[in-house]
């Protein structure tokens, strides 16, 4: 068994911004991370050609700037770089390989005791226990692919990926292929298959904002003075007048801002790669929600149906978090969400936090990071810190 003041549960860009402002106030804390490296969603399942969508100055984790000579739209392999520097500048050493089993707070001891699977043998997994005063969940919202249920899904007889095992569009030429979700992953993936020479359609069921980066990046300037209706009545004029009236396309904009929109619901625009000259173009079928599928053929809600070889979900993720956390503790919902709405999400009871769940991005974690942090000062005795 082992004491140690903080546990922090996922080496993601949360949980190793909260290790960093731990260790620079000199606070004890242990990362453990179930996959074989940290940050494994970006080292491992993200597409070849991601970029952080947000310009660098609001993307960067806490006391470390990109550096200057990084472009304004940092690159999949730029952030990892820098993901890398981070480690090593604050001196975080995640425990690999350390599957949480179970968490739960000893109300007696008022101390977390925290079963990890230790899986670094080979061909055997040993038991750890950890207690903690503090434990910090930073596993994220995006811990687990999520596929939805579809009528027929079952029977397809295509290939059927998660957007997190795509990595690039090479083996997909003059296939058909069908993206399921119109966020900036599944819009993003379908300009990638089409680049790739697929045939290649996306699912758009909902409504969504289409703008480019230089669009988001003048808005994020503006929200720091002006209010969000104020900004998105600029944003969506200019997106009106950049892409014209995209319900032709197959493509409707919600009634509600960008910005007002992912401030209550925490979903994002999407920021325009290319997909939408093509979809304009008729190089990428928009289509409907799909009614059901049978062997390789899917049905739409339109009545038209089409044979596809694959079919990629971009359909989000879900927490993990109800798979090990014993209780509520006035921390996480049945689904694995924080219970309190931003900015109070990140605490809860008993020494409870939360770390990347604000789905406000890596400003969020930065943001979250601290806060846990200071929190965890202020209640450490003199001492022991």
């Amino acid at each position: 068994m082992e004491e140690i003041m903080v546990v922090i549960v996922g080496a993601g860009p949360a949980g190793l911004a909260v290790s960093a402002c731990l260790n620079r106030l000199s606070i004890p804390n242990v990362v453990l991370e179930r996959e074989d490296c940290y940050a494994s969603l970006w080292k491992k399942r993200s597409y070849d050609r991601l970029k952080l969508h947000l310009a660098k100055q609001f993307c960067h984790l806490p006391y470390m700037d990109f550096p200057s000579n990084e472009p304004t739209y940092v690159p999949k392999n730029g952030f990892l770089d820098y993901l890398d520097n981070y480690v090593s500048h604050f001196g975080i050493t995640p425990k690999c390989l350390r599957s949480v089993e179970s968490a739960v707070y000893d109300s007696d001891s008022r101390k977390w005791r925290i079963v990890v699977n230790n899986m670094t043998a080979s061909n055997t997994t040993e038991s750890e226990v950890y207690t903690s005063r503090f434990l910090v969940v930073a596993t994220g919202e995006n811990s687990e692919g999520l596929i939805p249920s579809i009528n027929g899904l079952e029977s397809y007889r295509g290939e059927c990926i998660h957007s997190s095992q795509y990595g690039n569009g090479r083996k997909y030429r003059g296939k058909d292929v069908l993206v399921v979700g119109c966020g900036n992953s599944g819009m993003e993936i379908a300009y990638d298959l089409w680049n790739w020479g697929a045939n290649t359609s996306i699912v758009i069921r909902n409504p969504v904002h289409v703008l480019t980066k230089e669009m988001v990046r003048m808005a994020m300037i503006m929200l720091q003075c002006l209010p969000v209706k104020v900004v998105d009545t600029i944003t969506v004029a200019a997106s009106k007048l950049k892409y014209g009236k995209l319900s032709k396309y197959g493509i409707q904009r919600p009634r509600k801002g960008p910005f007002h929109l992912k401030q209550i619901t925490g979903r994002s625009a999407v920021i325009d790669v290319g997909t939408v000259s093509k979809i304009k173009a008729g190089e990428i079928k928009v289509l409907p929600g799909i009614k059901h599928i049978e062997d390789k053929d899917v049905a739409f809600t339109n009545d038209e149906t089409a044979r596809f070889d694959t079919i990629v979900f971009a359909t989000g993720y879900k927490s993990t978090v109800r798979n090990w956390l014993e209780g509520n503790y006035g921390s996480f919902d049945e689904k694995g969400m924080p219970t309190k709405g931003f900015p109070d999400h990140w605490k809860g009871g008993n020494g409870i936090y939360n770390a990347g769940f604000s789905r406000r991005g890596l400003q969020g974690i930065s943001s979250d990071a601290q806060n846990i942090a200071r929190d965890i000062y202020m209640l450490s005795p003199a001492g022991l810190v």
